[in-house]
């Protein structure tokens, strides 16, 4: 792991969050990731899963954890398994944690190889009446590939036909969307070295640079910050690129008098930042680039304002729906007979911006969070208006990632990123 370890207290407060939140006389179990296989040898370097990662810190492969609060065994209320290491694999693979280390990483007092956890597990399911089991529930979720919780799933479940079966993830969905300080400070960082990695290029962009050169110099900086890399598949899409939403080849020419859209981040620690900047290749805006582009950083200075306790997303995007119809009238894009003959599921505004303005935003880029339910202060979103003209050849995206608070206006973590137009001219000029 690159990154700084992270307070353990963290991850006992997010286990304290879980149980009050589960039936009585029950247990919850969590499974890491599989390394995933590309070929031959060839594997996809190790990813955690977020939840176990979210209630035990433990970034290894091969790791159960398993909750049962109402436990008679005061020692097998919280138990991790891991994967027990030896001199080969040490050899061949590298450190893995030791007992006291998984402790002094999830505060977690009992530890156990992972050769013991069926016989564990079967006298703690003899008492246990009922199971959270851990399905992924997002919204956006491919679940065609069949992962080691799912094999999990399906061994246990017939294993033990007669235990009611819970979910976690509505409890798990409702407590990552609520940051916790540390996670914001670990956020933060992300989004700092995001913030570097902007100066960088501000500094290295000019005519006929290529898309996948400016890439290289934002992984070079993530790289030398202790990040792994990219939090998402970087866009950097100059001119007409800019306006495929998820143009990921990166492989065009930067030509004088384009502007490029840059929707990147760094992670850190597991934790995502998502960023979206738009910069002239020529190191000035037209006069029509920066109309566009001042219209689109109006729309999310508002949007911005309205993430608030109590709103609904749902409300939240209609509202800002209204404030890009205004700015796009503004500009000429569309006019009053449009609106007037809109159709009310694909208004007008939808030509020219397509997609939603906010998402939730943490271990993961989408992260999970609970749609019906009014925001709440601690959730973190990021807020990302654009505006999509194709017939010019330009594309507007801005983006910054924000914590709502009690009161008053959220806490933009990305609030120090250039995002001024005469800013951003002010610095590649300078």
């Amino acid at each position: 792991m690159k990154y700084d370890p992270i307070d353990k207290s963290l991850y006992i407060h997010n286990r304290e969050r879980f149980v009050k939140n589960m039936a009585n006389n029950c247990l919850a179990v969590f499974n890491s990731n599989d390394i995933f296989p590309i070929s031959a040898d060839s594997t996809m370097p190790f990813q955690q899963h977020r939840d176990i990662l979210h209630l035990s810190g433990i970034d290894q492969e091969e790791s159960i954890l398993v909750l049962f609060p109402d436990c008679h065994n005061a020692k097998h209320r919280e138990v991790l398994f891991l994967r027990e290491t030896n001199e080969h694999i040490a050899v061949w693979e590298g450190h893995k944690y030791t007992k006291e280390e998984a402790f002094e990483a999830s505060g977690i007092k009992t530890v156990y190889w992972l050769d013991q956890f069926d016989t564990i597990f079967k006298t703690l399911m003899a008492e246990a009446e009922g199971c959270y089991i851990n399905t992924n529930e997002h919204l956006r979720a491919k679940t065609d590939v069949q992962t080691r919780e799912d094999r999990f799933i399906k061994k246990y479940k017939k294993q033990y036909p007669g235990h009611t079966y819970h979910k976690s993830a509505p409890i798990m969905h409702q407590i990552r969307s609520i940051k916790h300080p540390l996670e914001i400070d670990v956020m933060q960082k992300a989004c700092d070295i995001t913030h570097a990695s902007f100066l960088r290029v501000l500094d290295f962009v000019e005519p006929d640079v290529w898309e996948y050169e400016i890439e290289a110099e934002i992984m070079h900086e993530f790289l030398r910050s202790r990040s792994k890399g990219f939090a998402y598949t970087p866009i950097i899409g100059s001119g007409a690129n800019a306006c495929v939403l998820h143009y990921i080849e990166n492989n065009t020419q930067c030509k004088a008098g384009e502007v490029i859209l840059m929707d990147y981040a760094a992670e850190y620690a597991n934790y995502a930042s998502d960023m979206t900047r738009c910069v002239p290749v020529s190191g000035r805006f037209t006069d029509r680039q920066k109309a566009v582009y001042n219209s689109v950083l109006h729309v999310k200075n508002e949007a911005t304002k309205l993430l608030v306790p109590g709103t609904m997303l749902a409300d939240y995007h209609k509202e800002v729906g209204t404030l890009m119809e205004a700015e796009l009238l503004k500009l000429g894009l569309i006019d009053s007979t449009d609106v007037k003959n809109q159709n009310p599921d694909w208004p007008a505004y939808k030509k020219y911006f397509m997609h939603g303005t906010s998402h939730f935003i943490g271990l993961d880029t989408h992260d999970v969070g609970l749609w019906h339910k009014p925001i709440e202060a601690g959730m973190a979103f990021t807020v990302e208006p654009g505006i999509y003209i194709p017939e010019e050849d330009l594309g507007i995206r801005l983006e910054d990632d924000v914590i709502v608070q009690n009161s008053g206006e959220p806490l933009n973590l990305m609030g120090d990123i250039p995002i001024e137009a005469e800013e951003i001219e002010d610095i590649m000029n300078g």
